[in-house]
């Protein structure tokens, strides 16, 4: 009984509260929590360390429950798991105010870079379990901070 509500627990969380069963884009659909993860940060005021330490937490709670669902579903790394997508977007805007043209901005970039994968985002999907599930995600949010933050610098800020 105790381990079903667990397990019942990891999948309600890996699936971004049931989003990343959507039928049309699971990971964009999921996805969609993270600029609303990433203005509540902004909202209670979280900046610098604070930000940093809150944006590992949840990346690294992310590996157990990515890997734990994807055991569950027997499956390497299925798409209605949307954790990932989600713990990447604190990554993300780093460096960068979330406002509204902002979050539509970082969350196209992230969502351009965890689709097409350019290198070396791929290699790090080969890494076992959840580190493979979150990693690739992560290293997509690299790629769209920088963007982000050139941007935001040159064209949102001016």
């Amino acid at each position: 009984m105790f381990s079903k509500l667990i397990n019942s627990m990891i999948m309600l969380l890996a699936t971004g509260l049931g989003a990343g069963y959507s039928r049309w884009a699971p990971g964009t659909v999921g996805s969609l929590w993270g600029p609303v993860l990433v203005w509540g940060m902004q909202s209670a005021g979280l900046t610098g360390l604070a930000w940093a330490v809150t944006a590992v937490i949840i990346a690294l709670v992310g590996v157990p429950i990515c890997g734990e669902a994807a055991r569950l579903m027997d499956l390497k790394d299925p798409g209605s798991v949307v954790w990932d997508e989600i713990a990447a977007f604190p990554l993300v805007f780093a460096f960068t105010q979330v406002t509204p043209a902002s979050a539509v901005l970082g969350f196209l970039l992230f969502r351009f870079f965890d689709i097409t994968k350019i290198w070396p985002i791929r290699r790090f999907e080969r890494l076992p379990g959840g580190w493979g599930i979150m990693a690739d995600d992560l290293v997509a949010a690299i790629y769209a901070c920088v963007c982000l933050t050139l941007l935001d610098r040159l064209w949102l800020r001016s």
